[in-house]
């Protein structure tokens, strides 16, 4: 079969004359048995020329079924379904239009149709119910005359906005000529149908249309329709037209800025980007005090910047090393402000107490003014959380009217945080250091090191080792930065360091450092920093007015007892914030202000204390022992006790370290070999099985400093007598000797803080105890013992000798 199935057209002489017969003769000519063709998207009207492109595989046998046919009729039906190929005979709607078939051209399983619209009809019954379908069919006569001026109105109403059309949408123009070359605009059924078809409406909509017979029905709904197409396309007009403007606008401007551009380079008075970056870097260096080598080296990558193209990879490496160099600040240096009574001013306005530390702060202040410059010193504050260690460091950049910076070191693994990465690395950096003295603005801040006793290590290299060129004065004289590659003088820096501890932090990095301890802080210090620092800030971080909220001393005391007993008044300020907000949600709730908060409304406002106080655990085999933490000083009842007597033995527990494991051990062997001389029966041990417990199993517990509280213990057991109340610490040697400890200080507050007013300590730590702060001494009775004989002439005595 050839790709032409059938031609129907008569040859070009003969056609006018044979398609006005036709046409004349159409209500007589048309048959009533028709075979018909599915369409599912949108119904055809009378007087269309329409081609269509359809299945092959679907629609060849209907179309071979019109073409045998002597009057090649098809009818073309809207159908409900989706897709035409889908229709049955019961999606078919009942008024269609009958198509002349003219052409059917084959190609690549496509049919390609060319169909012109005669009349309508409506469907009376089925022939066939399935491909190819055939009804019987009875056509609908053109409608009766109407009233001549309303069909004219109506039809003119159809012409003048199909002329509104026009110009929005150029498809209108190309229709409307077909239809008048067809028909004449006073034929106002054609008209009607022909500007149905021209819509975007609902195939229902045209459905409508096309089954409203009579004319001025048709009319008014036919202008319903051209209306709403009418606002569509105006729409859409408005809509292309802004996006039109805009892209007009933009590509003028762009134009013009180009103009602008090659105008004002002729003009030599704008310099492209390569000039301008140049000129940027020449304008920081006037102001900059290079050393030779940078010098040297700022030349040698301006003429290299000079000679590369803008967009390659190594131009931008260039001008980033050129941008960092030029914004460091060589030799740029803020005048000190050395001053002493202002700096002792300044610190006794930021932080109360603290006396010992301000005075070693002002100490080394003065030896910078005798020397007219502070430089070449890293101070090193250690002390529990919440003391105020970096806020003393603040303190100190205000005192001096230097730059401060800050980070924090803790957890950095990596060298290259400090000394930078080489610049052949994609995303290089300098290390944080020079980062920190660009931010500044000055070659000699104040660097706070935050943590640096949790600083890390791992394969990308060790920190720590790498901190000791930067901390090291004799060798930050010339520092040296991966990135930079130059030498920068550190030297005027002031370092601040501030740790927990300093048992993590290397010994050659502790060394360089000018180590100052703050220690925690009595009852009556965190009442005070309470009501003229934590209370005020609170309310104002709050936006309450002044006064609010007042707490009273006893309610502060309470607070402090139950809520807060940590060396540091940071929990303290956390739970004063948590009154303060919920003193907030009150107010609104209508509560009249200032709010008073007594002490027996601290639980409703902050729940259960968080610390209680300490059981006195009493009886023989019961001692309390002093420790430091990392919280600061803490109480330490030690208990032991003869299980059983089956067998011979002793047992530890509560989560001790190694140290004190051995601490341990060694009062055991020591109680057993001097039982007799201390007044114990050495039988007791014979065959006695001894545990010895530290309460609190739960937490980690290590230090040389529980031998003399453990063998006090023993011993108290062993003679089955309480001791005295009275707290201890010390190290005991298998001799008796009584060795040093440390954290003094903390040891006392604790004491005090646990109501225990005698203490124990070693005979060498008696210089340590006259350093700390007479308020804290006062009211404690000190003894000190050097050997463990000491120790117990105290313990059983009524009155201590």
């Amino acid at each position: 079969m050839s790709n032409e199935v059938y031609d129907t057209e008569q040859p070009e002489d003969q056609s006018h004359e044979q398609d006005e017969v036709k046409l004349a003769r159409a209500r007589d000519l048309l048959p009533s048995l028709i075979h018909l063709l599915p369409v599912a998207s949108r119904p055809f009207f009378p007087g269309q020329a329409v081609p269509l492109l359809m299945d092959s595989e679907h629609w060849l046998p209907t179309m071979k079924a019109v073409g045998e046919t002597e009057h090649k009729i098809l009818g073309v039906v809207l159908v409900d379904s989706d897709t035409s190929e889908q229709a049955r005979s019961a999606d078919f709607k009942q008024v269609g239009t009958a198509c002349r078939v003219h052409r059917v051209h084959s190609e690549e399983g496509k049919l390609q149709v060319l169909v012109e619209c005669l009349q309508r009809f409506r469907i009376e019954r089925f022939v066939s119910r399935k491909r190819p379908f055939s009804a019987r069919v009875d056509y609908i006569p053109e409608p009766a005359p109407e009233p001549e001026d309303q069909v004219k109105a109506y039809a003119m109403a159809v012409i003048n906005t199909i002329k509104e059309l026009l110009p929005l949408n150029p498809l209108y123009v190309e229709e409307l000529r077909m239809f008048l070359d067809r028909f004449g605009p006073d034929d106002p059924s054609h008209l009607a149908d022909f500007a149905a078809s021209l819509t975007t409406s609902s195939k229902e909509q045209l459905q409508e249309v096309l089954e409203s017979v009579p004319l001025m029905k048709r009319m008014e709904k036919v202008l319903v329709l051209l209306n709403n197409e009418l606002e569509l396309a105006k729409a859409q007009h408005s809509i292309r037209q802004s996006v039109e403007e805009r892209m007009q606008k933009q590509q003028r401007e762009f134009f013009l800025k180009e103009q602008l551009k090659v105008i004002q380079k002729e003009l030599g008075i704008a310099k492209d980007d390569r000039t301008a970056e140049v000129d940027k870097f020449k304008q920081r260096l006037e102001k900059l005090t290079l050393t030779d080598e940078t010098q040297k080296r700022v030349d040698e990558e301006m003429d290299k910047l000079a000679m590369l193209e803008t967009g390659s990879p190594e131009y931008s490496v260039t001008r980033n090393y050129l941008d960092w160099i030029t914004l460091l600040p060589w030799g740029q240096h803020s005048k000190d402000k050395l001053d002493l009574k202002r700096a002792r001013r300044v610190l006794d306005r930021d932080h109360y107490g603290l006396a010992d530390v301000k005075d070693r702060i002002l100490e080394f202040l003065a030896v910078g003014i005798h020397k007219s410059e502070i430089a070449g010193s890293i101070i090193l504050l250690v002390g529990p959380p919440g003391v105020g260690k970096t806020s003393i460091g603040r303190s100190i950049a205000d005192t001096l009217g230097r730059r401060f910076y800050r980070f924090s070191v803790g957890g950095i693994r990596d060298e290259a945080e400090i000394k930078g990465h080489r610049r052949t690395y994609i995303g290089a950096m300098p290390g944080k250091f020079l980062q920190a003295i660009k931010d500044a603005g000055t070659a000699n801040p104040v660097i706070m090191l935050d943590e640096i006793d949790k600083i890390g290590a791992s394969y990308h290299g060790d920190p720590a080792s790498a901190l000791l060129e930067v901390l090291d004065p004799e060798q930050n004289v010339d520092f040296l930065d991966h990135y930079l590659d130059l030498r920068f003088d550190l030297s005027k820096v002031l370092f601040v360091c501030t740790a927990n501890q300093t048992d993590s932090i290397p010994g050659p990095l502790l060394d360089r450092m000018e180590v100052i301890q703050l220690s925690g802080y009595i009852a009556d210090e965190k009442l005070a920093i309470a009501k003229k620092y934590l209370l005020p800030r609170q309310i104002e971080r709050a936006g309450l007015p002044k006064n609010t909220v007042k707490l009273k001393t006893k309610t502060l005391r309470g607070l402090i007892e139950g809520y807060a007993r940590d060396a540091g008044v940071r929990r303290l300020e956390k739970q004063i914030g948590k009154i303060v907000r919920k003193v907030a949600v009150k107010m609104l709730e209508g509560v009249e202000t200032p709010v008073d908060v007594g002490p027996d409304q601290l639980q409703e406002y902050l729940g259960s204390p968080v610390f209680r106080d300490e059981r006195k655990l009493s009886g023989p085999g019961v001692v309390t022992g002093l420790a430091w933490t990392a919280m600061g000083g803490a109480t330490l009842s030690i208990e032991a006790l003869r299980t059983h007597e089956y067998t011979r033995g002793f047992k530890l527990t509560g989560q001790l370290g190694d140290v004190m494991k051995e601490s341990a051990d060694i009062a055991y062997g020591y109680i057993v070999s001097h039982a007799h001389t201390f007044g114990a029966d050495p039988a007791f041990f014979e065959k006695a099985f001894i545990h010895l417990h530290v309460p609190a199993g739960a937490t980690p517990k290590d230090g040389p400093s529980a031998g003399i509280t453990m063998a006090s213990a023993l011993l108290s057991l062993a003679r089955n007598k309480p001791v005295r109340r009275i707290a201890m610490t010390g190290e005991l040697t298998l001799t008796g000797e009584v060795f040093p400890i440390g954290g003094v200080r903390e040891k006392l507050i604790a004491s005090r803080r646990a109501g225990i007013k005698e203490i124990l300590l070693p005979e060498d730590n008696r210089g340590e105890f006259d350093e700390v702060p007479e308020h804290i001494r006062k009211g404690l009775t000190v003894h000190f013992v050097s050997r463990f004989e000491g120790v117990v002439a105290l313990l059983f005595a009524g009155k201590a000798g």
